[in-house]
């Protein structure tokens, strides 16, 4: 019979070895596990993103009327008109008040970039400013803001 004798420190030795193959084995599988996993997020992220394009997906919501800018424009251009035209023909307080709120309203139909949306914004202030005019019964004041907003609103027109 052949017996042989391993010394202690080489089956230290030998058993470190081994732990720290299978150390290195456990490693290597962990960190390409974490390869794979960011690679599948990333590659699900991609489809999910090229899937559809927003532009051509974007619509308004059903039943509702989407209007181009220039007719916005123009409406609320009439609009405010349509309110002048009432204060100068003597109409009550209440109706100047309506036909205001109507172009005040109407003019957050505009859908354009953010520059003319800027604008928009500070014209509808002179619109907002109108109906705080007309009710207190100040329709001279509501028609200086009605002219500020009629001409912050046709300014709109170049920004398209």
């Amino acid at each position: 019979m052949n017996c042989a004798i391993i010394p202690a420190q080489h089956v230290v030795v030998k058993a470190v070895g081994l732990a720290a193959i299978c150390s290195y084995k456990n490693n290597c599988e962990v960190q390409y596990m974490k390869i794979l996993k960011s690679a599948v997020i990333a590659f699900s992220l991609a489809a999910a993103m090229g899937s559809f394009s927003t532009a051509a997906v974007a619509e308004s919501d059903p039943g509702r009327t989407a209007y181009k800018p220039t007719d916005v424009i123009n409406e609320v251009v009439a609009r405010i008109t349509a309110a002048e035209a009432a204060i100068n023909n003597g109409a009550e307080d209440a109706a100047v008040v309506d036909l205001i709120q109507k172009a005040a309203g109407f003019i957050k139909e505009l859908n354009a970039n953010d520059k003319v949306a800027r604008y928009a914004d500070k014209a509808r202030g002179h619109l907002k400013a109108a109906i705080t005019a007309a009710k207190a019964a100040n329709l001279q004041e509501a028609k200086q803001h009605l002219a500020a907003g009629k001409e912050g609103v046709e300014a709109l027109k170049k920004m398209l």
